[in-house]
This record gives C-alpha cells, structure tokens and sequence, in this order.
C-alpha cells in the first residue's frame, strides 16, 4: 500500500512526510475529508505541525489520496491498532519481547509463539512493523509475566532472526 500512496507524492517532501504520518498513525479519512484518530477529529493544522509541513499540504495530500478510487477506500477502512503495551509492560507486571529479523521469512511469529506456548505462557499482545514503512522493523510480543532467559536464547535462533531482547 505505501508504495502506491508514495507514487501519488514522491516529488513532495512535505507530503510525503503527512501521508507517512496518516498510514503509520492509522489515521481515517472519513468521506467528507476529515481526518480521524478513531472517534477524534484531527484538524489539518495539527497534522501539519506533526509532520513539520503547511496546513494547505496537508489538504491537498487528503485531496489527492481521496480522488484515487483504491486509496480512498483504504483510508476511509484504515484504523489505529490500538495502545501498544510494550513499553508498559515492565509497570503492567509482564515481559516485553523486541525481535528483530528479516520481514521476508515466514514463520518468526508462529516460532517465537510456540516458544512462548511451551511454557504456558500466554500472549498479551504482537505488534510487527510494517516493512514498507520501517527501515528496521521489529516484531514485539508482550506476555503475561515473566519469560525465562531460555527462551529468549530459543527465539535467538530462529530462522531469519537477527536480535532478541527483552525490554
């Protein structure tokens, strides 16, 4: 998806950097236009503070990515994924696990998903980055309590995975 919103803005800096803030943010763009965070209303002028761009960018941006019949369709649907609990974790009493590896081989997750199922752990929460838009995507799992130093040494050597930590 990224790459057909880039296509749309690639001479523009300033829209580049609103369009990324909208897709990475999983802003909504209702059918009037409006841009929503879920049920909030986020004026133009903020967007354009936060993207470090004019307010008239951003429109045009809005307007631009709302006359693409595909586009359109996909930030009217797009929505926030939600609170990301891994930074939390440690004061919610669970454990936090950053993965960094190759976005392209299959199976990190459900690997490092059943290293966590064998020992009754369960997950809270899994969030992978989106490669399009993330020079160094990582995948972060939060679990209900604490996860041993072995299995981190487990996740280590899956296939494609280049670091582990636990945050």
């Amino acid at each position: 998806m990224w790459n057909k919103v880039y296509e749309k803005v690639k001479r523009y800096p300033a829209k580049i950097r609103v369009a990324r803030l909208l897709v990475e943010n999983g802003l909504t763009i209702s059918d009037d236009g409006k841009i929503y965070c879920g049920p909030i209303n986020i004026p133009d002028a903020k967007i354009a503070k936060a993207a470090n761009a004019d307010r008239r960018i951003v429109r045009n941006t809005v307007e631009l990515i709302m006359k693409d019949e595909k586009l359109s369709k996909v930030f009217r649907a797009i929505k926030p994924a939600g609170p990301n609990l891994a930074d939390a974790a440690p004061y919610l009493g669970f454990d936090a696990i950053e993965i960094y590896a190759d976005p392209n081989k299959p199976g990190i997750v459900a690997s490092a998903s059943s290293i966590i199922a064998e020992l009754g752990i369960s997950i809270r929460q899994v969030i992978a980055d989106d490669p399009e838009l993330v020079p160094e995507p990582k995948l972060q799992i939060v679990v209900n309590g604490r996860i041993p130093g072995e299995a981190i040494e487990k996740m280590r050597r899956i296939r494609g995975v280049r670091s582990v930590t636990l945050k």
